[in-house]
């Protein structure tokens, strides 16, 4: 009888610290920060660095602005634009790529990418969306 005593007396404490135990919090706050100050915009993954000129197409840009991708992207709902996916890392790219806060050259007009082969295209959150 005295080990059934101690067994109940355990479970009793067990429910009793289950009880008092903190509840976590269910949802989780993320804090983006500023988008890259890129000049031909920035890649749509973490950590997203400068994309090349030629990555993006000219629907990528507002009056030579990047419309921005990911978690700082401000264009339509139903935004599709075309890539050159040949220019993402993901796809073997690690040719040259401009750091942030680099100006874009005078003969390089984000909007007006001279001879564009986009071969994909993606939304605005990072998703190919089909051709």
């Amino acid at each position: 009888m005295t080990g059934f005593k101690l067994v109940v007396l355990a479970a009793v404490a067990g429910c009793l610290m289950m009880a008092t135990a903190p509840k976590a919090a269910a949802q989780i706050a993320v804090e983006v920060g500023v988008a890259p100050d890129c000049p031909y915009g920035y890649y749509d993954a973490a950590p997203y660095d400068c994309a090349p000129y030629g990555y993006y197409g000219p629907e990528w840009f507002t009056g030579g602005v990047f419309i921005g991708t990911g978690p700082w992207f401000h264009g339509p709902e139903n935004f599709r634009g075309h890539v050159n996916n040949r220019f993402h890392p993901e796809h073997g790219y690690n040719g040259p790529k401009p750091q942030r806060g680099d100006k874009p050259e005078p003969s390089k007009r984000p909007d007006k990418v001279a001879h564009f082969k986009g071969n994909e295209v993606r939304d605005g959150h990072g998703h190919i969306a089909g051709k």
